[in-house]
């Protein structure tokens, strides 16, 4: 599979929402949403929910764990190198996100390694666990969730980002959370 070749390096206005699975993303992009800001949905969630409508089970999607993840590797990019850098974006996972799903995985992370130095995210928001809940969409258990925050944030930081922690707390705060965070750095909502 190829990847798309993204220009080089250069700073963006995207907001990056990350975390490990069962952290609350999805339901804080769709709250941001409903408050006017633009976002863009996890990649990985889409894909699968795309292949389990033409009746492909979880293991069957990811039976090729190379495989699953340079697809989806490949759709993060391409989904970035179309977006406006100069605007305000929330993304759900972004193409590091990559790095820590390959070595969760025991894949060599080079290649989203490559990637994700030719981006630079305004801020990462790391949301803090929930209690774990097994989904559709979710491979993992409570340990690999654990285990993924902790290479999530260990990518993010080997990329030179300070990664701005999100708490436990209600929807509405975390967004107001996070809108605040901008606001005090004198980010134009």
């Amino acid at each position: 599979m190829e990847v798309p070749v993204r220009s080089s390096s250069s700073a963006t206005r995207w907001q990056v929402i990350t975390g490990a699975p069962c952290s609350g993303k999805t339901t804080l992009i769709q709250a941001l949403a409903g408050r006017g800001h633009r976002v863009v949905p996890e990649t990985a969630r889409a894909y699968i929910d795309q292949c389990l409508a033409q009746g492909l089970t979880l293991p069957q999607i990811k039976a090729d764990p190379l495989g699953f993840e340079q697809r989806i590797l490949i759709a993060k990019v391409a989904l970035e190198t179309a977006l406006p850098r100069d605007r305000l974006i929330f993304m759900d996972r972004a193409v590091p996100d990559s790095v820590a799903y390959y070595r969760f995985e025991g894949l060599d992370p080079a290649e989203p390694l490559r990637h994700s130095r030719t981006v630079r995210y305004e801020t990462i928001f790391l949301l803090e666990r929930l209690a774990f809940e097994q989904d559709t969409v979710r491979s993992e258990d409570a340990e690999g969730a654990a285990r993924l925050e902790a290479m999530l944030t260990e990518c993010y930081e080997l990329l030179g980002y300070a990664v701005v922690r999100v708490p436990v707390m209600g929807i509405d705060q975390r967004a107001d959370f996070i809108l605040q965070h901008l606001y005090r750095k004198g980010a134009h909502l």
